[in-house]
């Protein structure tokens, strides 16, 4: 059995991975850490330890084999540092790092501690994104031309309030690192490495300071391949196509089914997550699941 502790427990995130350990029969909740009175709250309800910060934690009776690190994105090197540092193996929530040069101190420090550290890419494992990489890797595009995405939505004024108000400053939050980071993952899983990019921001709406962060950006990659995309992002737009949305990923958010990637390839192109393969073959749209 391994004991795993939630660090940042109290969060939405956070209380989804509380749900995920409890329900795995090869893990136990062994404590929950956050200040915050929502911890506490959820802490009782599992019947688990809650701690205020991670020294207590590995302090205290219950230090884990593995923890679950889903802090504000600026806190996952500090808090995983000393986790590596205590031998506690790490899963790390997206992004790593808000920049390199710390996200390389807690690769390093992982390394000289001899832990393991796994960034939660989950999306990789998501069933229409598996059944896509078969497509992509069977040949039946051609070869791949370029690729489209968009991940376009509008947040509430109450995702960037209180303890999540981290959110709106721009060396930490911002639909770059908090959402797009997702799809760069998958980029990278689909087409490999990315090797040059371009961006220019959208417009803001939200009364913003100095140190705000973007509220969306049209992207255009190039690949190590050769081959060219274009990303549209922003979390203030009314728009339905954004992975949550169209693939019902999130229950906070309605499944709207529109597609949010669409492939080019010489032989056939296809649309995401619905499927649709349209070729000169066909010369009609037609569904490949």
């Amino acid at each position: 059995m391994l004991n795993i502790a939630v660090v940042g427990g109290g969060g939405l995130i956070g209380k989804r991975h509380c749900q995920h350990v409890l329900g795995n029969p090869r893990t136990t909740l062994c404590a929950i850490v956050d200040p915050t009175d929502a911890a506490s709250v959820l802490a009782d309800e599992h019947d688990v330890a809650c701690y205020k910060n991670v020294a207590e934690l590995l302090g205290s009776v219950h230090r884990p084999d593995a923890a679950i690190v889903c802090t504000p994105n600026h806190t996952h090197v500090d808090v995983g540092i000393q986790l590596a540092r205590a031998g506690v193996h790490i899963l790390c929530e997206k992004p790593i790092s808000s920049d390199q040069a710390s996200a390389a101190s807690l690769v390093k420090a992982v390394e000289e501690c001899n832990v393991k550290l796994l960034v939660g890419h989950h999306r990789r494992f998501n069933p229409y994104m598996q059944a896509l990489k078969k497509v992509v890797d069977s040949g039946v595009l051609g070869q791949i031309i370029a690729v489209n995405g968009l991940w376009t939505t509008i947040k509430p004024s109450e995702y960037f309030q209180g303890i999540n108000s981290w959110r709106r400053d721009k060396a930490s939050g911002g639909p770059i690192l908090i959402n797009l980071i997702h799809d760069v993952d998958l980029m990278h899983f689909l087409f490999g490495p990315i090797a040059s990019v371009h961006a220019e921001s959208t417009p803001s709406q939200r009364p913003n300071g100095v140190d705000a962060a973007e509220e969306g950006a049209a992207i255009l990659f190039k690949f190590e391949s050769g081959l060219v995309g274009t990303f549209l992002i922003s979390d203030n737009v009314a728009s339905p196509h954004s992975f949550e949305q169209g693939s019902g990923e999130n229950p906070h958010l309605p499944k709207t089914g529109k597609d949010f990637y669409r492939i080019f390839g010489a032989k056939g192109t296809i649309s995401f997550p619905d499927m649709t393969l349209s070729s000169y073959d066909a010369w009609t749209p037609r569904g490949i699941m």
